[in-house]
């Protein structure tokens, strides 16, 4: 209890986990060094606008930020884990990456401009400038090496050197204030080159520390409550400061003097020394913080193991989990990136990180709030979606202000990065948006669909495949995955004999078993399993209720009978799916038939091995009662990646000469109305089974039409295709219930 205890009292609160953290980042360099160019240039109204235009997108950042951190218990990571929470692995995955870098990086770039202003302060180490350099590096290592609270505590220091420092330039800059010298500055006098998007893009990176407090989040005693205050204070109070800096530079000092002199708050201040110290506090400060975060979000996104190779870097140190090994990594990156000395090169892209991290969290918020997910409830009240999405708007918009060469760099990177890891289809083990955004893209769809009156220019097949257990028929799976690729939807579905009583618990294991095939075959299906007394009452069931709405199965995919004995009830079968108005296909594939006994069956931990076969796609013709449909799914096969060299012929078979010209005519017109290349074979005979059998015994599949027996008849009519077939080894019997148009 003692430990608990402990290790609860090291956490930090809204003040020293967040306020600090994030008010020393956004009050850095530039607002010693750059502000005044700003004022200089743009104008003290203009130079307002930055300012304002500026705090507006980060605090709606931070809105967004708020809104997602109390909806969800906040771990380690910061807005890694917050995106990927959200967004998915794949998002969340890029973001961390980027993220890590532009955090790592970061320090080198802190430890650079505070050796800057230390050389600049004290020439005499001007030629020891990489030496100073590591030496901060080493030192900014070992606080945060040591542990956050000690980090923390140093900060809360360096806060008051940058405040005073701050008061000191204050203090002076009221003593100057002129509102002559106010009113000079008024208008914009920008040179040659700049222009106000280029001030804005110059000023803009001051404001975007408000993440130095989400990335210590899993250091904090309460993240939901201290990340949004904590932010929300840290932006109001460093929104006061620049407000009064423009309008105290704009009042003291001439339009030359901010444009010339880098310094002028030093010039200005009743204290030089402090605004020296206040630039080595800034930059130190900003270090320390990136030193402090980016481990920690390599340590939250080695914990996932997105990235198997960064699973060495997921293991804390200590009673709070300190990230000593992601520490040294990171102490690692900066100081190569210092021995590598000019960093300019790369800090805009180092920006566009920080920028697409920002939007995908305002995105990520939209996305939970649009989509009606009834588990997202937030106890922060104040974020509207349309909040959210002028923030993702605003952090592109900025992005392509600052550079938008380098906004397109970042932008493929993370592109990239997102694909990498979708193809290499790494699975999390959290929920996310993704599912949640599907079932409401979904929900609507089904709706419309609901309300549109349908037309037979917008037929799809939605087979609903019979094929029993895929152990004993896969055939038909793979056969219902080529008529409906790209196209429309497939699902497997199996009847299980039995009372519901008796398999209600099994049932469970049997559609996982369905999907493990599914997923095993690479097919793009759905389950569906029937209990049912016997398999007639399972196929009405599965035919009736299977679907939504517009989503019903419009066509049933079944296989052949074996032998005549079975005849009889298969009859029956297809007389009670042609009443419930549903299109039937029945497969015959000798390659795939089962005699029973003896067989050895094609086991559901096997994958198939069906591929499209050699040979032409033939489609007997007799007109459109059934043809329109028998061409389409001809059409269907055709379009299948394993069935494009596949040729299209339809056939028929004329009793003379002298109607072959008009009935090739005829079957040409219709395919051209229906804008499908065929090959049209009209064949003179009079022995139809012969001329079938011979005509089509190097086809890959034949397909004819049928009409459902009479009730009594089905052994007939079992004999009657098996004579006119014959030997064809794969055909496919279709019996349309309309709905379909060539001409559509």
């Amino acid at each position: 209890m003692s430990s608990a205890k402990n290790s609860q009292s090291s956490k930090f609160g809204t003040f020293d986990g967040v306020f600090t953290p994030c008010t020393l980042t956004i009050l850095g360099v530039i607002m010693f060094l750059r502000v005044g160019q700003v004022v200089g240039q743009s104008g003290f109204l203009y130079a307002i606008i930055i300012v304002i235009v500026s705090k507006s997108i980060t605090t709606l950042t931070t809105l967004s930020l708020s809104a997602i951190a109390t909806n969800t218990r906040v771990r380690g990571g910061g807005a890694y884990y917050l995106i990927s929470r959200s967004l998915g692995v794949e998002f969340g995955g890029a973001i961390g990456v980027v993220f890590y870098f532009a955090q790592a990086i970061s320090v080198a770039m802190y430890v650079i401009g505070f050796t800057e202003a230390f050389v600049a302060a004290f020439p005499s180490f001007t030629q020891d400038f990489t030496a100073v350099a590591t030496f901060i590096n080493i030192v900014t290592f070992v606080c945060v090496y040591v542990g956050a609270g000690w980090t923390l505590k140093i900060q809360t220091y360096i806060l008051i050197v940058l405040l005073l420092s701050v008061l000191s330039f204050m203090l002076g800059a009221l003593g100057d204030f002129s509102l002559a010298t106010l009113q000079a500055n008024m208008a914009p006098r920008y040179e040659s080159g700049e222009s106000f998007f280029s001030m804005f893009a110059l000023f803009f990176p001051a404001v975007t520390g408000i993440m130095a407090g989400a990335n210590m989040s899993g250091d904090l005693a309460n993240p939901a409550r201290s990340i949004p205050r904590g932010t929300l204070y840290s932006i109001l109070f460093t929104a006061i400061i620049y407000l009064l800096q423009v309008v105290l530079l704009a009042g003291s000092s001439s339009h030359e003097t901010l444009n010339n002199n880098s310094l002028v708050m030093k010039d200005i201040s009743v204290i030089p020394a402090l605004i020296i110290a206040g630039v080595f506090a800034a930059t130190l400060s900003s270090a320390l913080g990136s030193m402090m975060g980016a481990p920690r979000i390599l340590q939250a996104l080695a914990k996932d193991n997105i990235f198997s190779g960064m699973k060495f870097f997921a293991a804390g140190s200590g009673s709070n989990n300190e990230p000593r090994r992601a520490v040294v990594l990171t102490f690692l990156v900066a100081q190569l990136c210092i021995l590598m000395g000019d960093l300019n090169a790369i800090a805009p892209i180092i920006t566009m990180f920080f920028m697409i991290t920002y939007g995908l969290l305002n995105v990520a918020t939209f996305y939970e709030a649009v989509t009606k997910n009834p588990s997202y409830r937030p106890t922060f009240r104040y974020c509207h979606w349309t909040q959210s999405l002028a923030g993702a708007l605003g952090c592109l918009g900025v992005m392509f202000l600052i550079n938008s060469l380098w906004a397109i760099v970042a932008i493929i990177i993370i592109f990239l990065l997102h694909r990498y890891i979708k193809r290499h289809e790494i699975e999390a083990h959290w929920g996310d948006l993704q599912s949640g955004y599907a079932f409401e893209r979904a929900r609507k769809s089904l709706l419309r669909l609901e309300d549109e009156s349908y037309h037979p220019k917008n037929w799809r097949p939605n087979v609903l495949a019979l094929s029993g257990s895929t152990t004993t028929r896969p055939h038909l799976a793979m056969c219902g995955s080529w008529l409906t690729s790209k196209h429309g939807v497939l699902t497997i579905a199996q009847v299980v004999l039995g009372s519901l009583e008796e398999h209600a618990e099994r049932r469970v294991s049997y559609v996982r078993t369905l999907r493990k095939f599914i997923a095993r075959q690479g097919l793009q299906a759905f389950p569906a399993i029937v209990v049912a007394e016997d398999l007639s009452r399972g196929i009405e069931s599965l035919v009736q209720c299977h679907g939504i709405g517009g989503m019903r199965a419009n066509t049933v995919l079944m296989g052949w009978p074996n032998d005549e004995e079975t005849a009889e009830p298969f009859g029956h079968y297809l007389r009670l799916i042609t009443r419930m108005k549903r299109s039937v296909i029945c497969t015959r594939f000798l390659d795939y038939r089962r005699d029973g006994e003896g067989d050895e069956e094609l086991s559901g931990t096997r994958t198939l091995t069906l591929e499209a076969p050699r040979g032409s796609i033939d489609v007997w013709w007799r007109g459109k009662g059934n043809g329109e449909l028998m061409v389409t799914l001809a059409h269907l096969l055709k379009n299948h990646p394993e069935w494009r060299d596949n040729t299209i012929r339809v056939l028929r078979i004329v009793a003379s000469e002298e109607g072959r010209a008009e009935v090739r005519d005829h079957i040409m017109e219709v395919a051209t109305a229906a804008r499908i290349v065929v090959e049209p074979i009209v064949i003179v005979s009079t022995d139809t089974m012969e001329t079938i059998h011979k005509a089509s015994a190097d086809a890959a599949v034949v397909i004819f039409g049928f009409q459902p027996p009479e009730k009594g008849a089905g052994r007939e009519f079992f004999r009657r295709m098996e004579d006119i077939v014959g030997e064809l080894p794969r055909v496919l019997f279709v019996n349309s219930a309309g709905g379909v148009e060539l001409e559509s």
